[in-house]
């Protein structure tokens, strides 16, 4: 034996991983104060409460061991082709854990499970989704976006979103 094996500790035990579940009512005070800070600084259009009940099922939300919400993303489905990874949050204290890669991921295995062509998504971190395998494209491919949420958007005329797509 070494001393460097006599003196050597075990690594400390990461703090377990969250949960991912399907987006219930309950949730939803939850996910507006987990959103609020993103909304706050642009990286997220504001969701009306109203809204996040009506669209519930479309979200999917990481549990954190407390049960916390820590993240949190939605599949916005626009047509039997096409659908959008949309408010994408996960909170300061778990970025940078695989939060965001694990929603993104649950949600492109419900893309492909529902038998869509492409999934995309608007962003101002392009990069996150690149590692994700997603390319960077034109918004302009996407129609029913721009007119479903930018024509009703407070930075329509100053957009800084990329548009990101991935053909499943």
């Amino acid at each position: 034996m070494t001393s460097l094996s006599l003196n050597a500790r075990p690594l400390p035990t990461p703090p377990p991983e969250p949960s991912l579940r399907p987006a219930v009512l309950s949730d939803v005070a939850g996910m507006e104060e987990l959103m609020a800070p993103f909304v706050t600084t642009g990286d997220l259009l504001p969701r009306s409460n109203y809204d996040l009940c009506r669209h519930i099922k479309e979200y999917v939300v990481a549990e954190g061991q407390d049960g916390a919400i820590v993240g949190t993303a939605s599949l916005k489905i626009y047509s039997t082709e096409l659908a959008e990874v949309a408010g994408l949050a996960v909170r300061d204290d778990q970025q940078g854990r695989g939060v965001g890669k694990a929603l993104v991921e649950s949600l492109l295995v419900d893309a492909r499970a529902l038998g869509l062509k492409v999934v995309f998504g608007l962003t101002r971190k392009p990069l996150f989704f690149i590692r994700l395998g997603f390319q960077v494209v034109e918004k302009e491919q996407f129609p029913l976006k721009v007119w479903a949420d930018c024509a009703r958007c407070p930075r329509q005329h100053a957009c800084d979103e990329v548009a990101v797509a991935l053909t499943l």
